[in-house]
């Protein structure tokens, strides 16, 4: 790709950042419509994993894969191919109704959305070749992700005010037109035809253990973890996971070098990515029903409440970038996961109706937290990378969001599904109908729906406690198990670069005979 002026980088620059925002806005925007999505769909706990999980599966899934692609046969065009794709489906979404068609629909958005993300970052590495501008630019587009967490939940909750949830899908598609039409005019081509190649066993192994893995983590609950489906589950994705591990060390272009993972710069940063993604994502999912559900919230209320921890997240993204560059990347990371585990540390010991004041507290240290690890953990893992390969090195921090994401939507909601429904039923629920006892389980709305329909007094009061005891119970130990995982990713951090010794010090690249 020839050279550009400094003031066309900044315009591939607010390009690709606008694309980056349609797929996090996409996220957020959602969520906040998860209550609704269970009232007026009828959908359960498990329904709404699988609409959360739908876009995040397909997208960890084929990410890898559609950034080899974009690598050979063209940037620019693959991420108007993603565009246009994510628009269609977005449309599509608002027009279905039944929750298993818009898990469909989600999985669809999410392999468009595996088409984008991976093009973003591979562009801005391509378009700013120095690593000191390159670093720059990509704490710009990790406060981009701030910014879509920021302003989803708050959009979504103005347009479930006013039109319904259908617009929560419809309010996608001129973002992801407009960012197609500027992609078309300004986006110059870069590719690498001859490195990138289409890994179709690789891609068949990856898919399959993911899909194998968040499968059985969501079905688990209903099932029981020690049943026997659940423990085969487990067993086939480690079986499939082993078998690509050996595909992979066979191929001789495999869809990712396994020995980059002996690089710290590249694993711990993919590690670190992986354990903070997996943390918002599941305390996305969490929090909007607790907003809604238990303290009786609006949409929009809650997208303004979130607001703390989505402004933050852009603050640290890019105080971390410029941090790391004096203090290096493993404190400035480690400091982002100790913050992180400590927030929900702080939530969990947190009473059912605690004072909006000290969760704007928590929300802050959650922000800063995850800006602070995500965005210089991103930039380590391009580092080790030559500008050709970009777009597989962007794929795998993608990937590592994704995969993360998916699993905190998935193992945090099975958890708290799981202990939301034993506690249920140690309550006065107990003495209810099966069939209503069995419905109040599966959903919080269901159960909800349950105390609004018994006559006002001491019987209901029982049972609108149960509810929220219920709740919080499951919502706590997510967290506990959020802060383990935290706590986990530090130890793994240690192993990122400290600080380097002059401007012009970076972590050694890849060449391309070593990289991919």
């Amino acid at each position: 790709m020839p050279e550009l002026t400094a003031r066309r980088r900044t315009v591939v620059l607010a390009t690709v950042c606008l694309a980056a925002f349609a797929i996090n806005l996409d996220t957020t925007i959602v969520n906040v419509a998860v209550p609704d999505l269970a009232r007026q769909l009828g959908a359960t706990t498990s329904d709404l994993q699988w609409i959360v999980d739908g876009y995040n599966l397909a997208f960890a899934a084929l990410v890898l894969t559609a950034g080899s692609l974009g690598d050979r046969f063209g940037r620019r065009p693959a991420l108007m191919t993603g565009l246009a794709g994510f628009a269609l489906a977005s449309g599509v979404g608002a027009l279905v109704g039944s929750a298993s068609a818009l898990v469909a629909v989600r999985f669809v958005m999410g392999v468009s959305a595996a088409v984008i993300f991976p093009t973003t970052l591979s562009i801005i590495t391509n378009t700013f070749p120095d690593r000191r501008e390159r670093a720059k630019a990509i704490g710009v587009w990790g406060a981009v992700t701030g910014l879509g967490v920021a302003i989803g939940p708050v959009t979504g909750g103005v347009l479930l005010a006013h039109f319904g949830w259908p617009s929560v899908f419809v309010a996608l598609v001129p973002v992801a037109v407009v960012a197609l039409a500027a992609t078309w005019a300004w986006v110059p081509e870069s590719s690498d035809a001859a490195q990138a190649r289409l890994d179709l066993p690789g891609l068949a192994l990856s898919s399959a253990a993911i899909g194998a893995l968040v499968y059985t983590i969501i079905e688990a609950p209903g099932r029981g973890w020690s049943d026997t489906a659940t423990l085969a589950g487990f067993a086939a994705t480690a079986a499939l996971v082993a078998a690509f591990v050996a595909v992979e060390r066979r191929r001789a272009r495999p869809m990712i070098d396994l020995t980059l993972f002996r690089t710290p710069a590249f694993s711990a940063a993919s590690a670190s990515v992986t354990v903070a993604f997996f943390a918002l994502f599941g305390f996305i999912f969490l929090v909007t029903q607790y907003f809604q559900f238990l303290r009786g919230y609006s949409a929009l209320s809650t997208g303004v409440r979130i607001l703390p921890v989505a402004t933050t997240i852009a603050v640290g993204s890019v105080g971390g970038v410029l941090l790391a560059g004096g203090i290096g990347t493993r404190a400035v990371v480690t400091t982002g996961l100790v913050l992180l585990g400590s927030s929900f540390g702080w939530i969990a010991l947190s009473p059912t109706f605690m004072p909006y004041s000290q969760i704007v507290g928590q929300m802050v240290l959650m922000g800063l937290g995850l800006g602070l690890t995500t965005a210089p953990a991103t930039e380590s893992i391009l580092s080790v990378l030559p500008p050709a390969k970009a777009g597989v090195g962007s794929a795998v921090n993608d990937a590592t969001r994704e995969v993360g994401g998916t699993l905190g939507v998935a193992v945090l909601g099975s958890i708290f599904t799981s202990v939301y429904a034993q506690h249920l039923a140690t309550t006065s629920f107990r003495g209810l109908p099966g069939h209503v006892v069995d419905a109040a389980q599966n959903s919080v709305a269901a159960a909800l729906g349950t105390v609004g329909r018994t006559r006002a007094g001491h019987a209901q009061h029982q049972l609108l406690d149960g509810v929220q005891a219920s709740f919080m119970s499951g919502f706590h130990l997510a967290c506990l198990v959020a802060t383990g995982i935290c706590l986990l990713g530090v130890a793994g951090a240690s192993l990122l670069p400290g600080r380097t010794r002059g401007p012009s010090a970076a972590v050694t690249v890849l060449e391309p005979a070593a990289a991919l």
